[in-house]
């Protein structure tokens, strides 16, 4: 696949999430805050990323952690104040790193003085900021259900109406179809912007248009009860609309008055509906979230398969993004095991496009299990039974051997892992063969080749077990990737290829010379230079 050489940070840089409340608490109260961000960039200036996406940060009564928002343009208390947001930014930005912040324009908290104002009347300046109807039949207008379960329309006494909420009844959706939202959402845009932030994570960017005439969403035919209740419904309707784009083009404008900024965003779909995300004149977003690594198989046939129907839908001139790991879906040991993570990370970092890694999969946190009786995650307390609580890839980031992992000094919101006095940074940097020393030699290679960073895409079919490709920038060196996604043995014939291995999770094998036949052995994988 074949594309022009990018000059944009974005393009070439790595993103790493931070879940703000999980990663390094400094006022002993069990959450993080923005100088706990601060305290550890360093590591992360270390480790080579340099991208940091914050998740909500904003005033909020935490009915969603902070993605019920009651004011735009404020910090939490909880997180730290404006100028510790303003301290994090110049200390980001003098390590020539970016900083991205989450954006939450599709719902507000009910505790949001727009809200507030809007439910007091029909006929005042924010009366028509929200989605409201009137019943049909004593009854909502529609079908249409919650993410997180139950009917998506709630009573309202003082309006007489119902008013949409796509999320929990705090969150009620703005109507962004208004152009007075629109211009609303575009001045906290550019407050956030004057300040200096490097761009915006869109959430839930394809639900932002809803049909106008509301319609009923059809049943989901694939439905099952393990799925969320809101999946009993193909949402049709509700989500994914073709008058998306224009609201998402005009936020873009606005980033655009500004040199060099992002937007990214966050997208549930499929590859065919994803890239329509990037606008149809490259005017939308400009990395619209591909996670269809979190959904796959873990296995060489289906993801290769996945990487060149992806590569062949995207637009031209658009850029790729790939991540393996987010705070909405369960940790990646959890879902491909311990053995297949080395081959995992590298992945993620040798595909074309920016990758996006999650705080803690470079230590290997784990899947934390949370008991009921401790759980915080709205998701899995509005639907018991259905093991859908995120809280278990939301613990404390484990940092060193201490009681609670030098992440706080007083009780954590979660709990962490049993193993955290083994799994934590103090410990895997002293390992030279860790998990957390082969992703700094990843992103050092990564961050040091032009053909890793921006390169063509260029798949080869081996066998079942084996996914191989080529990355080659013109006047560079090349490399070639082969991944062994199995735990078995398998033989690969190189043909043309020559090369040493550069980097290999068997590190042993580095600086051998292959060419010919390769025996590539059981969960591993290897980045071959080739001369």
């Amino acid at each position: 696949m074949k594309n022009v050489q990018p000059h944009n940070w974005w393009q070439t840089g790595i993103i790493y999430e931070i879940y703000l409340r999980s990663f390094q608490d400094t006022n002993g109260d069990g959450m993080g805050d923005l100088k706990g961000i601060i305290r550890r960039l360093d590591y992360l200036q270390w480790l080579g990323v340099n991208i940091i996406w914050v998740t909500p940060f904003y005033p909020s009564p935490m009915k969603d952690f902070g993605y019920d928002i009651s004011n735009y343009t404020e910090v939490d208390p909880r997180f730290g104040t404006m100028e510790d947001f303003e301290n994090l930014l110049t200390q980001v930005h003098k390590r020539n790193m970016k900083l991205v912040i989450d954006f939450v324009p599709n719902h507000t908290s009910n505790q949001h003085p727009w809200f507030k104002a809007s439910r007091q009347s029909k006929e005042n300046k924010f009366s028509d900021w929200y989605i409201w109807k009137d019943p049909v039949d004593g009854k909502p207008i529609n079908n249409w259900l919650s993410v997180l379960g139950g009917s998506a329309w709630e009573w309202d006494d003082n309006r007489k109406q119902y008013y949409y909420h796509a999320f929990l009844k705090e969150q009620p959706d703005l109507n962004l179809e208004n152009p007075d939202v629109q211009n609303a959402i575009s001045d906290v845009m550019r407050f956030w912007l004057n300040k200096g932030v490097d761009g915006f994570r869109i959430d839930v960017l394809w639900h932002l248009a809803k049909d106008k005439l509301f319609r009923n969403n059809p049943p989901n035919p694939d439905y099952n009860s393990s799925m969320p209740d809101c999946d009993r419904l193909q949402q049709i309707y509700s989500c994914d609309r073709p008058e998306v784009h224009e609201i998402i083009s005009k936020f873009r404008k606005v980033l655009d008055e500004y040199a060099d900024r992002l937007m990214m965003g966050e997208l549930y779909l499929s590859f065919d509906k994803c890239v329509a995300y990037y606008g149809k004149k490259n005017d939308g977003a400009h990395l619209p979230a591909n996670f269809q690594l979190m959904f796959l198989p873990w296995k060489a046939k289906e993801i290769g398969c996945a990487i060149k129907e992806y590569e062949s839908l995207l637009p031209e001139g658009a850029w790729p993004n790939w991540t393996i790991g987010n705070h909405d879906r369960a940790r990646l040991i959890s879902r491909i095991g311990e053995e297949q993570l080395r081959v995992a990370a590298m992945l993620l970092l040798t595909l074309r496009g920016t990758p996006t890694m999650y705080y803690g999969d470079e230590i290997s946190i784990p899947q934390v299990p949370i008991p009921v009786e401790e759980q915080m995650d709205p998701q899995g307390l509005l639907m018991p039974g259905k093991n859908l609580s995120r809280d278990p890839q939301r613990t404390p980031m484990q940092w060193d051997r201490e009681e609670h992992s030098g992440f706080t000094t007083g009780e954590p919101w979660l709990r962490l892992s049993e193993d955290h006095r083994r799994v934590n940074v103090q410990l895997l940097l002293l390992d030279e063969n860790s998990i957390l020393i082969f992703y700094k030699r990843l992103i050092s290679l990564r961050q040091g080749e032009a053909s890793l960073q921006y390169g063509d895409y260029d798949h080869l079919s081996w066998n079942e077990d084996v996914l191989a490709y080529v990355r080659r920038a013109p006047s560079y060196d090349g490399f070639l990737v082969v991944l062994n996604l199995t735990n078995k043995t398998s033989a690969m014939n190189l043909q043309s290829f020559h090369g040493i291995i550069e980097l290999s999770t068997d590190r042993e094998s580095e600086g051998l010379r292959v060419s010919g036949d390769l025996t590539v052995k059981p969960n591993t994988g290897m980045i071959i230079r080739l001369r």
